[in-house]
């Protein structure tokens, strides 16, 4: 596959790859219809016959060259895959179109200091396990990396100390960075504001900018309802300290804090159904 690829990848043969599909065709022919030298157009599809595409026999004074069609249908078959993967990749490329549309209207909005002030964002959900399980994974290092992060991304370096004062740092990279020898992705930093156990938890966190600088402040308080099922869970998401700057990470708040809490639900759910754990408030 990668000497077809490399072989269709030149213009000429390319076209000579089209001259070939209409009928097969002697050298002097192709050179001509081509426009290309005839030594350069025999090397080009000797390269072509190389990689399997092409065939070629001598018929009396003249070499004739035709294409093989197997070859072809298989580089189609692959890209049809390759096409079909993405279209059921969870809609990994849908979302993140939808994310670079995001980020085109935000930069638009974004024209001075303070722009996003104000800006809300509510966020619910309802969770297996009780208010005590989920708790767990709210304030426990090891668990909230677990979930808190998008789908794209993982959890490189998490500091949570869940009391009033507390020092929150969130740093991220590409979930298929699993050495860290790529860049770090992002950089959040916070305290904790508020710390009612199985009833209300209260941070403001900060995405820092390549410079170090808070590029907004988030206020997040997370509320927690029991419920016959499990929990119910709000949280909302308020914005201000918003610089110019700030744009791309206001865009993706929505999309990449939303995937968050699913992954979140998805992981408490998957406790609870191993764990037998009893879904009631401990309360």
């Amino acid at each position: 596959m990668d000497a077809l690829l490399t072989a269709l990848a030149d213009p000429a043969r390319w076209r000579l790859v089209n001259l070939l599909s209409e009928r097969p065709r002697p050298v002097g022919v192709l050179a001509q219809l081509a426009e290309v030298r005839q030594p350069q157009t025999t090397k080009h599809l000797q390269t072509l016959e190389r990689a399997g595409v092409v065939s070629s026999r001598r018929e009396g004074q003249r070499r004739i060259y035709t294409l093989r069609p197997d070859p072809l249908r298989e580089l189609a078959e692959a890209l049809s895959r390759l096409a079909d993967s993405v279209e059921q990749a969870d809609g990994a490329s849908a979302t993140h179109e939808e994310y670079g549309l995001g980020v085109e209207a935000e930069r638009l909005a974004a024209r001075s200091q303070g722009w996003a002030d104000g800006r809300s964002f509510h966020f619910r959900r309802s969770v297996a396990g009780n208010t005590a399980a989920l708790w767990a994974h709210l304030t426990q290092a090891s668990l909230l990396a677990q979930w808190w992060t998008p789908d794209d991304l993982r959890v490189s370096e998490l500091v949570f100390e869940a009391r009033p004062g507390g020092r929150i740092v969130q740093e991220y990279r590409d979930a298929d960075d699993r050495d860290g020898s790529d860049v770090v992705v992002g950089r959040a930093e916070g305290l904790v504001e508020e710390v009612h156990p199985g009833e209300r938890l209260g941070y403001r966190l900060s995405p820092l900018l390549p410079d170090g600088g808070p590029a907004f402040t988030s206020h997040v308080t997370f509320e927690f309802r029991p419920t016959d099922a499990g929990t119910d869970l709000d949280v909302q998401f308020r914005i201000s300290d918003s610089t110019i700057e700030s744009a791309d990470f206001i865009a993706g708040i929505e999309l990449g804090f939303g995937q968050s809490l699913d992954k979140l639900a998805a992981t408490l759910a998957a406790d609870s159904h191993h764990t037998g754990t009893d879904t009631r408030s401990t309360k």
